[in-house]
């Protein structure tokens, strides 16, 4: 049984190994027919892809014949169109050639003719220089014969003649300044206005007020180390947050604020009066209460500015336009107060307008908004009336409110009757007495030049400038000047005055003559 069981085992393992060799066999012969087909497929591509080459080199030798045919005429085409220009430049300049030759020529007889003109005019100006000769021999003969009939010199005679004649002049101009007085009397209308205009420029309201600093008064010296604070600090704070100088001096329960800026100085002063009733001062609470001040100061400014225009009985302006009203009242003007200055020409504008038959109601408004331009919220270098202007035009206004505006300095050209009425009430508040400060120094020497100019005519024997130079008194010597000679010295001091001098509104020239008979009792 055994035996039998290895005899199968042993036929069994023959069989598979008989399998196995047979296997292998086969698949030799299939690998070698493979590998044949192979070989001839990739002979068939490799011909194939030389075909294929060849066809893509020829293509591309063609495609590179016609591109250098291409370059070739466009390059032809830029040599012709060059040579065009050259050519073209060769013939403009053969013209200017042939153009200069005769110019050339044209100027040559052009000289010769001039030549001939000049020795022409030679020989006339000498036959005039002889005749002038002759002509100044026979004037002289003639003078010495009327110097001996008359008995008098030429140089006498001149004399004469000229005092004559400067007799006559004044003689003949103080008839035509008569005359011209007569004629205005006849005029009652125009001379009334003229009237209304003199009496309105004399309206008396409040003098000028100082512009660059505010006196804060204190309860005790003791406020003004806590205003300073550790090391100044508190100080510090204040001035960087107001922007307005401080000064804390020897002044007795007073601090000084000073600064250019009337809003500033206002917002510091409240600011600062806040601080103080509350007793919290350090910079945290600065910049908190000055901030709360600023947003006060500024619906303050909105409120005057809505007030302003409720009195003039102006309407419908621009909410813009009358906030900007509103700071004119932190604004000056030679010491002057912007606000007060504004009103007054609105008013004044409003009377003239009336009296001359035009709208009060826009001369008013005109009056009241001409000076905006002086309020900027920042820096500008657009002159005040022309910067108005460009604002009353932003928000709304008349073509004839903003012509007044920006005419009122002339700057611009007038095309309305609002214009000139502006500039003259602007003129009438800003030189009426009181009505804005000046340098002391100019206001001495504007009086002094007053009194020179008195000085500087014969039998003058005292001169004062007064009332604010707005009156010149003369007194002459009564030997030496005459009544008629005291009226004709009026005007004519009068007029020295308005060509020689630059002064605001009018200046009164008054000449006093006065004879005294003294005798002493014994």
């Amino acid at each position: 049984m055994e035996t039998l069981t290895i005899s199968i085992i042993l036929s069994v393992i023959i069989g598979l190994a008989i399998g196995y060799g047979i296997a292998k066999f086969l698949e030799r012969k299939n690998a070698s027919k493979i590998v044949q087909r192979a070989k001839k497929s990739a002979a068939g591509i490799l011909k194939e892809a030389k075909q294929e080459a060849e066809g893509i080199k020829k293509d591309k030798i063609l495609q590179a014949k016609e591109k250098f045919i291409e370059l070739k005429s466009e390059h032809e085409k830029v040599i012709l169109a060059r040579d065009k220009k050259i050519a073209d430049a060769e013939k403009r300049v053969r013209d200017k050639e042939s153009q200069v030759s005769s110019e050339l020529a044209k100027n040559k007889n052009l000289n010769k003719e001039l030549e001939s003109k000049i020795a022409d005019y030679d020989h006339r100006n000498e036959v005039l220089e002889k005749k002038q000769e002759e002509v100044d021999k026979m004037h002289n003969n003639q003078v010495q014969q009327l110097e001996v009939i008359s008995g008098l010199s030429a140089e006498e005679a001149k004399a004469q003649l000229v005092e004559s004649l400067k007799d006559t002049a004044k003689a003949d101009a103080m008839a035509l300044v008569q005359d011209t007085i007569e004629e205005a009397k006849l005029t009652a209308q125009q001379e009334a206005k003229k009237i209304i205009i003199n009496t309105i420029q004399r309206i008396g309201t409040e003098e000028a007020i100082d512009n660059c600093v505010s006196v804060f008064n204190l309860e005790s010296d003791d406020v003004k180390g806590r205003i300073i604070g550790r090391e100044g600090r508190n100080i510090r704070a204040i001035e960087a947050a107001t922007g307005v100088e401080i000064i804390v001096d020897d002044t007795p329960e007073a601090i000084i604020l000073s600064c250019f800026d009337s809003v500033r100085r206002e917002v510091a002063r409240l600011s600062l009066h806040k601080l103080v009733t509350d007793g919290r001062i350090h910079p945290a609470r600065i910049e908190e209460v000055v901030k709360k001040t600023t947003k006060q100061i500024e619906e303050e400014i909105i409120e005057v500015g809505k007030r302003t225009v409720i009195d003039l009985g102006i309407h419908g302006l621009h909410p813009e336009l009358i906030r900007i009203v509103g700071r004119m009242k932190y604004r000056s003007s030679y010491g002057q107060n912007l606000l007060q200055h504004s009103r007054e020409v609105a008013k004044l504008c409003g009377v003239m307008a009336a009296e001359l038959g035009l709208n009060p109601k826009l001369a008013k408004r005109a009056g009241l908004l001409h000076d905006i331009g002086k309020v900027p919220d920042s820096e500008t270098e657009v002159p005040h009336a022309i910067l108005g202007m460009q604002w009353a035009e932003k928000y709304g206004e008349k073509p004839d409110v903003c012509n007044a505006i920006g005419a009122h300095h002339d700057e611009i050209e007038m095309n309305s009757l609002l214009s000139p009425i502006v500039q003259v009430c602007d003129a009438i508040s800003g030189a009426r007495p009181g009505a804005r400060r000046q340098v002391l120094d100019s206001y001495i020497q504007r009086l002094k030049d007053l009194e020179d100019i008195a000085f500087g005519f014969n039998g003058v024997k005292k001169a004062y400038a007064i009332q604010a130079g707005r009156e010149l008194r003369v007194i002459v010597e009564s030997e030496k000047v005459s009544d008629d000679k005291a009226s004709n010295l009026s005007f004519e001091i009068s007029q020295k005055i308005q060509t020689d001098m630059t002064y605001p509104g009018q200046v009164k020239v008054t000449v006093i003559r006065e004879t005294r008979a003294v005798n002493i009792a014994k």
